[in-house]
């Protein structure tokens, strides 16, 4: 089987379309020769286009609706891709698989990402984990390829994106050298969270550590992290894109969060990382050049993506029992390792 034209269906998240990306790399190595396009909602295509290896982006506004993705998949079947990787598995790909295939000749091979719903079902309703552990999102994506004859060669696989020269630019005044500690102290759910009185403790402990902390907007907590100590915190909460959170964290050494998409961004990139990983049952990354910090409690992993309500006497036990010594210590070592 040689593969000419492919197709990548991600609609979104932002996490799991990084986890995705390494999908590419294994394509292009595989088949350096194939043109390799992606389908994504509009919102995310920024992030799509820093893959130098992927030819083209084709954006949907979910504000179009259903006229709007039947226009899309249009535009699709005049491609006449021979490989179709639907790797959202949701029902705007399904309809476009069905667009797709809806011709009684040349049909593209078409391959599907399992979401494994009875064994999400077994998992957060009766507390039977029948996943692989660690279950690794990058893997996930990656697994299906193998009825394709791709397979996974090596076990450190890094994207390769290229940033704006823009990016760089903004990013560069805030890196000295690459000493920077990156902290990644905020997440969608609070549950995930490492509680911010952590983040600050580890501030403290470590008083010869420059940090920048990266988040949205509306974290608004971050401006305590920096009131520690102006002069080794500087807070960008806010004020870089999230291309420019990227780029900033392709030029660190190292990088500490919880179960976040820039926490995948780190392990696509072959950053160093401590992953803190509480109660989330698909977070954990792949690269060896991160570690994952996690205590065993017989409730983890209690949520896909952190909502839901901590069982514990303790709120967030599997999060406070990472203690900051413990991040500190492991932090050093990885830098000096």
């Amino acid at each position: 089987m040689i593969i000419n034209k492919v197709l990548i269906i991600r609609f979104s998240s932002f996490g799991d379309i990084v986890q995705c990306s390494s999908v590419v790399e294994l394509i292009r190595q595989k088949y350096p020769h194939a043109v390799i396009d992606w389908v994504t909602r509009s919102e995310f295509d920024y992030l799509v286009k820093l893959n130098h290896d992927v030819h083209h982006v084709w954006s949907f506004n979910k504000k179009s609706g259903l006229k709007g993705l039947f226009k899309l998949g249009s535009h699709l079947k005049a491609e006449n891709y021979d490989h179709v990787y639907d790797a959202h598995n949701n029902l705007r790909s399904k309809l476009l698989s069905f667009i797709l295939r809806a011709r009684l000749f040349n049909r593209p091979q078409w391959l599907t990402r399992p979401k494994d719903r009875l064994k999400r079902i077994l998992l957060f309703t009766f507390r039977i984990n029948t996943f692989p552990k660690p279950f690794k999102g990058i893997h996930s994506y990656e697994t299906p390829l193998s009825k394709w004859g791709i397979e996974s060669k090596s076990k450190n696989k890094f994207v390769s994106w290229d940033f704006p020269d823009s990016s760089k630019l903004k990013v560069a005044p805030f890196l000295q050298g690459k000493k920077e500690i990156i902290l990644v102290p905020s997440a969608a759910w609070e549950m995930k969270r490492w509680p911010l009185d952590l983040w600050k403790k580890l501030i403290t402990i470590m008083p010869d550590q420059k940090f920048i902390v990266l988040g949205g907007k509306e974290d608004h907590f971050c401006e305590e992290l920096k009131a520690i100590d102006p002069s080794r915190v500087e807070n960008l909460a806010g004020k870089l894109s999230l291309v420019e959170s990227c780029a900033i964290i392709e030029a660190s050494t190292l990088v500490i969060s919880a179960d976040t998409g820039l926490l995948h961004v780190a392990d696509a990139l072959g950053v160093k990382a401590l992953a803190l990983i509480g109660p989330t049952a698909f977070g954990f990354t792949s690269g060896t050049q991160i570690k994952t910090m996690e205590v065993e409690l017989p409730c983890r992993p209690c949520t896909k993506d952190g909502r839901g309500s901590c069982s514990q006497d303790v709120y967030q036990k599997c999060m406070v029992d990472i203690t900051p010594v413990m991040v500190a210590e492991s932090a050093l070592q990885l830098i000096r390792g």
